[in-house]
């Protein structure tokens, strides 16, 4: 059924219509399979001067909601949902947005419903490891162990910056470092060459908040090893990641980077250590692996150039960066992923499909991590100038035939441990 939202904020369910999903600007009935159970850790957001749409199964028609069946005289709101880690959604929210509707803020809205006494949602788990799901997670244990590494450390300016990622927003690889298992970030860059349209930690537009603070300085080699090296000596399925949604691009802090590395490997050889990237500097890229990089993970929306552009606006770098970054990564027989951005009805185009196949032939990928784009999804398709596909492919039949072309290409959402000895 459909779900909405009264004037007070209260989610209802409108009995005599079925929830409806987007595919980009084309709405979609839902079939048995196309919805999951809404996963344990996931939100629901009301979407601000938005209208919810549904399907009437009598008429065969789809309806925009735009009073309160409860009560007629009251106004109503859409309502999506924000997926835990791990899962992708395969549909967007469906509504109307009412002219003068604010900019939605950065996460992404997958179409919610309620069925059986319990919300579903669009989505599909892409990923099976637990590292970020919320059961794993006792806020009261991780707060105490922050503060008692904070207090011990005091003079890591690291370890102070990720002790608020963890206790103030939650993050979850930052909650993951202070229970000393699987991944762990280490943010290092204040400054980036690039001006994503949906940077989440930093936004010059005034109708638009940054989720997150940015890092204000770039720790030292010694500083990164406080953090990295007894993690990745003693954490179960060890990963450390340069890159995080806390900071700008690593790679302008290349040398620092590749300093920290070598002193780690130095120290340990177990566990991985990562990079998340926009892949905007191969030679850069190519002294990391040298210093002793394991992996790397290239983030991008789209694998059309002119899309990537209009999105990353990058500064001083291209395209083809990015694939020669790639390139040097798998030449150095390094492990190589992108963090692929997903929105439904332009993801599975069929021009995006064809395209991310050249792309994943010339570099040689291993995996795609499928990660929802947290942007308005509106925004985002009329900044972009995206043309309207008639039918995409749908998100699951995209991966379907993903796996059929290339069999060996990994599927997921997080960063893999390559060295769990």
């Amino acid at each position: 059924m459909l779900l909405y939202a009264d004037e007070a904020g209260n989610i209802l369910d409108c009995p005599h219509l079925e929830m409806v999903g987007a595919s980009a600007d084309l709405w979609r009935r839902l079939q048995p399979g196309d919805w999951i159970p809404l996963p344990l850790g996931s939100e629901l957001f009301l979407l601000p001067a938005r209208l919810p749409v549904g399907f009437n199964p009598e008429t065969k028609r789809f309806e925009i909601l735009s009073h309160d069946p409860v009560n007629p005289s009251q106004k109503v709101q859409a309502v999506a949902a924000f997926m835990a880690p791990a899962h992708t959604q395969t549909y967007s929210a469906a509504y109307k947005t009412l002219p003068g509707a604010p900019l939605l803020p950065l996460f992404a809205y997958t179409a919610v419903g309620w069925l059986n006494g319990r919300f579903v949602a669009t989505g599909i788990r892409v990923d099976p490891d637990p590292r970020q799901d919320l059961r794993n997670f006792n806020p009261k244990t991780i707060e105490r162990n922050a503060r008692r590494r904070m207090n011990r450390e005091k003079r890591n300016r690291l370890i102070q910056h990720l002790g608020k990622c963890a206790i103030t927003y939650g993050c979850p690889a930052a909650r993951n470092l202070f229970m000393d298992r699987w991944e762990a970030p280490l943010p290092t860059s204040p400054v980036c060459n690039a001006r994503c349209l949906g940077c989440i930690s930093f936004q010059e537009r005034e109708d638009l908040c940054a989720n997150q603070d940015r890092i204000t300085f770039v720790p030292t080699p010694d500083e990164i090893c406080g953090v990295a090296v007894p993690h990745l000596k003693d954490a179960p399925r060890a990963v450390v990641s340069f890159g995080q949604g806390c900071e700008g691009e690593p790679l302008l802090q290349a040398e620092t980077l590749a300093q920290a590395v070598r002193m780690m490997r130095q120290e340990t050889p177990r566990g991985t250590i990562n990079l998340n990237t926009n892949g905007s500097l191969p030679q850069r890229v190519e002294k990391l692996c040298e210093a002793g990089l394991d992996s790397i993970r290239v983030s991008m929306n789209s694998s059309q150039p002119q899309y990537y552009q209009a999105y990353f606006n990058p500064r001083g770098y291209t395209f083809e960066d990015i694939k020669q970054s790639l390139k040097t990564v798998k030449d150095y027989g390094r492990f190589a992923s992108i963090n692929y951005f997903v929105l439904p009805g332009f993801t599975d185009s069929r021009p995006e499909f064809d395209s991310l196949c050249r792309f994943i032939e010339e570099t040689r990928l291993d995996l795609i991590q499928m990660r929802n784009l947290n942007i308005d999804p509106e925004w985002y398709l009329r900044h972009l100038k995206i043309p309207r596909d008639e039918e995409p492919l749908g998100i699951r039949p995209l991966m379907k035939r993903l796996k059929d072309r290339f069999p060996e290409l990994r599927l997921g959402y997080f960063n893999p441990c390559l060295n769990e000895t």
